[in-house]
């Protein structure tokens, strides 16, 4: 367009200049505005200058992440008829609802004249000019077994399934495919998490060949709606999942802690999965009350064991600073909306006094009262032993509970946040009851 050029310039013009410019604009031009990327990209947001191999960008939720890739793919269609350019996404699904078909996506932000045909059967979108870009799932890392393309952008990579090792496979898969053109280029685009895959990108992409960018969710508020805003800073606030969450932090572990980020993040139910949901054998609530109204909060954690023989990690309901007829009102309601069939509380505060507390709240189920003979590192390692093997898994997010699983060190001592793991405790009662409880073997008493 004859007058719609060096953007960078009119940026750089005094408010007024710039008025002026805009309002000397055809109705044509001030119609295609929305479309100039680079006028309303943030500088984190366009590519790097520099023959870079990777480029990886860790933002928080509602950054701009998809945006940022959907664009930059569709500048290298615009530039390169020869282009042959990798979309992987967790999944095919993700892929298409994301990266092709979501609002940010590549359909939507492609100016009309140049809209890529999309062939969802053949999983290929084609440019008028040659450009083609196939969509892969990190999921299959087989599928980028063979495949050579000059470009991708592979998007969430925090999200990557890392079971068995797939998402690692999958990135290495695509690397020895990447050999197309004179400057093969990815772009990763995530919010980060402590996963393997995560860290070796930031790695790679703070060596010489590389280029990092970091963004927060904040960056983007003029974008996002207010109530997304309070519901992000309400839901994570200032706990360690709202510095990666919202900030685009990459959380460091705490040496020699029982839990860390990557192992939590393995333990994790994708929230988009196919499968049934599982039936459960038995629902318990693991409470640790506090020891007076003006101490700890109390715990409340909802974990129940699947027919699958898998517990899961249903709520955190836990209550700050609580009087006891509080947080007894809390598990009664609690056990009445999850259909708990059993209360385990901690008793070490006086089991007389839980036990009243719990029954003036008008509980009818049975109510189990657990006494710590052994410090709370020495009745976590076994919990933390079964999130190893994978028999324990997350139903969602539980901002706070991991901040203080990831502060339980195997040494003994506590390094999270507040002054006592009380929704670790929770769980640790709760998945004790559920997994660890004695079993009866049968024995042969004669012959």
């Amino acid at each position: 367009m004859r007058r719609i050029e060096g953007w960078r310039s009119l940026l750089r013009l005094p408010p007024e200049q710039r008025q002026a410019f805009l309002a000397s604009l055809s109705p044509e031009e001030r119609k295609s505005l929305p479309r100039h990327w680079r006028l309303w990209a943030r500088p984190e947001q366009i590519a790097p200058e520099g023959e870079w191999r990777l480029w990886l960008m860790l933002a928080g939720r509602g950054f701009g992440k998809t945006r940022a890739g959907a664009e930059w793919v569709l500048e290298v269609a615009r530039r390169d008829p020869a282009a042959r350019i990798a979309l992987v996404a967790a999944s095919l699904v993700e892929a298409r609802a994301v990266m092709v078909e979501g609002e940010s996506g590549i359909l939507a932000s492609a100016p009309a004249g140049s809209r890529p045909l999309f062939e969802p059967s053949l999983r290929r979108l084609s440019w008028p000019n040659g450009a083609v870009a196939m969509l892969y799932a990190a999921g299959e890392p087989e599928s980028l077994r063979g495949p050579q393309h000059s470009h991708a952008w592979c998007d969430e990579v925090a999200k990557w399934d890392n079971c068995a090792g797939r998402a690692m496979a999958a990135w290495d898969n695509l690397q020895l495919g990447l050999r197309l053109g004179d400057v093969p280029r990815a772009l990763a685009t995530t919010t980060p998490r402590a996963v393997p895959l995560v860290r070796r990108l930031l790695k790679e992409a703070q060596a010489g060949d590389g280029a990092f960018s970091r963004g927060a969710t904040r960056d983007n508020s003029a974008n996002l709606p207010p109530r997304f805003m309070a519901a992000m800073r309400r839901d994570l606030g200032t706990s360690a999942l709202g510095r990666q969450e919202l900030e685009g932090e990459l959380l460091d572990e705490i040496e020699g802690a029982l839990w860390s980020r990557a192992l939590l993040e393995e333990c994790r139910e994708a929230e988009t999965s196919a499968a049934p949901p599982p039936t459960f054998r038995r629902i318990v609530i693991g409470v640790d009350p506090p020891a007076s109204a003006q101490g700890d909060a109390c715990g409340i954690m909802v974990c129940a064991l699947g027919e699958d023989g898998v517990a899961r990690v249903l709520a955190d309901c836990s209550i700050a600073r609580p009087s006891p007829e509080r947080w007894a009102r809390r598990v009664a309601d609690t056990a009445r909306d999850y259909g708990a069939d059993r209360v385990i509380a901690e008793a070490n505060q006086g089991g007389a006094m839980v036990r009243s507390v719990l029954k003036a709240a008008d509980i009818a189920l049975p109510v189990k009262l657990v006494h710590a003979s052994r410090g709370k590192s020495a009745r976590a390692e076994p919990v933390a032993a079964l999130y190893e093997a994978g028999r324990v898994h997350h139903a969602g997010q539980f901002p706070q509970l991991e901040d203080e699983l990831c502060g339980m060190l195997a040494a003994g001592g506590y390094e999270g946040p507040g002054r006592s793991p009380d929704r670790a405790d929770a769980l640790v009662w709760a998945l004790s009851e559920l997994m660890l409880g004695a079993r009866r073997v049968p024995r042969v008493l004669r012959f």
